[in-house]
């Protein structure tokens, strides 16, 4: 049994900061990439930030340099995000991309999702 928690949500004033973690426990494969993701109300899921068992990040264009994330532990990331806006309100969600090298097969484990509000 995976289970990933994330933690760190809650409502800030546009500027503000706040940091996401996640944390991942139980049974895993090896961790092909950690990232966060997003879901704002009445949009479409996406990607904000990835990073690789390497240490490679990227970022969707709309947090660049604002966001930054990172890995503090083996199965846990974090997702440091500065001069929020409200544009960045949404649930964020936690995902691990994990690979077998027996069966060859490659699988997501997802969090249950922290919401974020910026908002005055």
């Amino acid at each position: 049994q995976v289970q990933l928690v994330e933690s760190g949500g809650g409502l800030v004033q546009p500027g503000g900061s706040l940091k996401l973690s996640c944390a991942a426990s139980g049974s895993i494969d090896r961790i092909n990439a950690m990232a966060w993701y997003r879901q704002a109300p009445g949009k479409e899921r996406e990607l904000v930030a990835v990073i690789s068992s390497g240490g490679s990040t990227n970022y969707t264009d709309s947090v660049k340099g604002r966001f930054t994330i990172g890995r503090n532990a083996k199965n846990a990331v974090y997702l440091q995000m500065i001069s929020l806006k409200p544009e960045d309100t949404a649930v964020y969600y936690c995902n691990v991309n994990t690979y077998n090298s027996w069966t060859r097969l490659r699988r997501d484990y997802w969090g249950q999702g922290t919401p974020v509000t910026v908002s005055s």
